[in-house]
């Protein structure tokens, strides 16, 4: 694993549809963005890694050195900080493939990501996906092993196009897709000005412990139907229907019904709710509406997406 820079890439994601539903094996459909995180890696010393990660306006939001002992014999901590995150996923890749620590006299590490962190693009997913490729080993092994999850933001990770991805006895099934929406014009992304924790996300839609049969069949047909018909009329149907879907299992309000319900137009949470970005189809262009709500971020279609 020596040599000289070595430098990786994944890409950040969007979640369309099946949200949470995903975890127990509904089809959802995920778009990779334009943004990502990069990943460079130079030989160092000492048996450590010096690390810096910057965001995307070059300032560094996390430093620090770890020793090839520590990511060998890992430490049981209290606290999951972000420097004990980050050991734990690097040990996790020992565990796979010793040989990027055992033949290395030490790297220099940064990773450099393309959107803001605070949007919630997959700053994480993007980072397994890098470490994965960098040690050799299968990325989805890795996210299970260290953060949990259902592994699509991996996959959009590591492909350029629309997916459709799937858990099939909890194995990831990838599907590449052609989604290029009629009313591409029409669609919109905004950032609701705060993070979601994608990890206690899921932690608390486990503790629903429901029966989703009929909910993952319904969740199923919306994603069918907007792959197969995505012009205004439909895009907007399937995604209200969505939402109320997903709001009866998680037993929390739409999006639109707490924030925008004067809004004209459809609004869909992407991925966990309560935060990051949410999709909005409307005819006429909405920025104003939103800047107005205090909502600044709005990203057209082809501007976030592959």
């Amino acid at each position: 694993m020596t040599g000289k820079k070595q430098t990786f890439y994944s890409n950040g994601k969007l979640l369309i549809t099946a949200e949470y539903l995903v975890l127990d094996g509904a089809t959802a459909l995920a778009l990779p963005t334009k943004f990502g995180q990069n990943f460079v890696v130079e030989n160092g010393n000492k048996h450590e890694i010096s690390w810096k990660s910057f965001d995307a306006d070059g300032s560094i939001w996390f430093a620090t050195t770890i020793l090839f002992s520590e990511i060998i014999t890992i430490a049981n901590a209290k606290i999951e900080s972000e420097r004990e995150t980050l050991i734990k996923i690097l040990h996790e890749a020992y565990l796979k493939n010793p040989i990027f620590i055992s033949t290395s006299e030490g790297y220099l590490v940064e990773t450099h990501l393309t959107f803001p962190k605070i949007w919630g693009l997959g700053t994480s997913s993007t980072l397994i996906n890098n470490i994965a490729q960098w040690s050799q080993i299968d990325a989805f092994e890795l996210l299970k092993n260290s953060f949990g999850g259902s592994g699509y933001d991996i996959a959009c990770a590591q492909n350029d196009v629309p997916i459709l991805y799937t858990l099939k006895n909890q194995n990831p099934v990838v599907t590449q897709v052609v989604f290029v929406p009629k009313c591409i014009q029409n669609i919109y992304f905004v950032y609701l000005n705060q993070k979601q924790s994608s990890k206690s996300a899921i932690a608390a839609y486990y503790k629903k412990n429901k029966n989703l049969a009929l909910e993952i069949q319904k969740i199923n047909q919306i994603t069918d139907s907007v792959l197969k018909n995505n012009e205004f009329e439909n895009l907007s149907l399937q995604m209200q229907l969505h939402e109320e879907i997903m709001s009866s299992v998680l037993d929390i309000p739409t999006v639109k019904s707490l924030l925008f319900a004067d809004f004209d137009g459809e609004i869909k949470s992407l991925g966990a709710w309560g935060g990051d970005f949410i999709m909005v189809v409307s005819k006429t262009d909405p920025v104003q509406y939103f800047k107005k709500k205090g909502f600044e971020t709005i990203l057209k279609y082809n501007d976030m997406i592959r």
